[in-house]
């Protein structure tokens, strides 16, 4: 579907499905998500003029002095909340910032990875990338301490989040975020949710959607889930595997190469060396904090 076509859709779902809350999401440069909300009637509005928030509040945006920003609903995300009531419902739609004369902001997160998507296709590459999730389940925020004793792949009665991983699952698949595969990872409590590939913007989408998912309904089952890397001094760590892989327009694998030892061409392990060449700066940038 056009934009049009994707505005005329959510306008129309929203007054079919009784949604009365308009969750409008998007990034900080820090990697957090930020949110507020909009009544139905203001959504037609925002589509077409935007919704004006302050940049200033916002860490790594703009000065006070130029405060002003601008978010504009970006209708193909539009999700509807399955953890909220059906009744006077709640859905989510991510944003694009922009400054006040409309211009794209080059500090929004998706704006940083859309422009490496167009570099990428006039080079006639399509990004697509595979996330796998890992973290920990702890009884609260305050207390650090593991809530089973089970290890990688372990399957056991003991393993005492595993129906706490499956309803996730399904709330993420109601998401629309198609879920590989899950499993107990290596340290005691600690999980992994591997979500199937897809082009890169999407993906960055389903990656924020479900570290919100997993927070939330670990949140309504009592416990906290933490995606610190470190949370446990002599526990394993977590990581965020990002499995990258690029396309030409035909559809073929161009890091599928004829070399008999790895099988990677000259653009896979050049693309690999260039990661490797500006890790620290990368670092920078997706490990600020901790």
């Amino acid at each position: 579907m056009d934009q049009q076509q994707n505005i005329d859709f959510v306008l129309r779902t929203v007054e079919e499905r009784d949604i009365r809350f308009i969750r409008l999401w998007f990034t900080d440069v820090l990697g957090r998500l930020k949110s507020f909300a909009i009544s139905p009637e203001d959504l037609e509005v925002a589509f077409e003029e935007g919704i004006g928030f302050d940049g200033s509040a916002i860490e790594g945006f703009t000065s006070p002095d130029e405060a002003d920003m601008l978010a504009f609903p970006d209708a193909s995300t539009f999700q509807i909340l399955p953890w909220r009531p059906k009744h006077d419902g709640a859905a989510r739609i991510f944003c694009d910032v922009c400054t006040p004369d409309r211009q794209l902001f080059a500090g929004d997160s998706r704006e940083c990875l859309r422009r490496m998507f167009y570099r990428a296709e006039k080079l006639g590459y399509i990004m697509n990338v595979g996330a796998e999730l890992e973290f920990y389940y702890f009884p609260d925020e305050h207390t650090p301490e593991p809530m089973d004793k089970v290890g990688y792949f372990d399957l056991t009665p003991s393993d005492s989040a595993r129906d706490l991983r499956r309803s996730t699952v399904l709330m993420l698949e109601k998401m629309s975020i198609p879920v590989e595969y899950t499993f107990h990872s290596s340290g005691r409590s600690q999980h992994g949710i591997s979500m199937r590939h897809a082009e890169a913007l999407t993906m960055s989408d389903a990656i924020m959607t479900a570290k919100h998912v997993i927070r939330t309904c670990a949140y309504e089952s009592g416990i906290h889930a933490s995606f610190m890397p470190k949370p446990i001094a002599k526990g394993s760590s977590s990581a965020m595997l990002l499995h990258q892989s690029l396309f030409d327009r035909e559809g073929n694998n161009v890091f599928w190469g004829d070399d008999a030892k790895n099988h990677l061409s000259p653009i896979a392990k050049s693309y690999m060396a260039g990661i490797l060449a500006h890790a620290s700066e990368i670092s920078a940038i997706t490990n600020p904090t901790v």
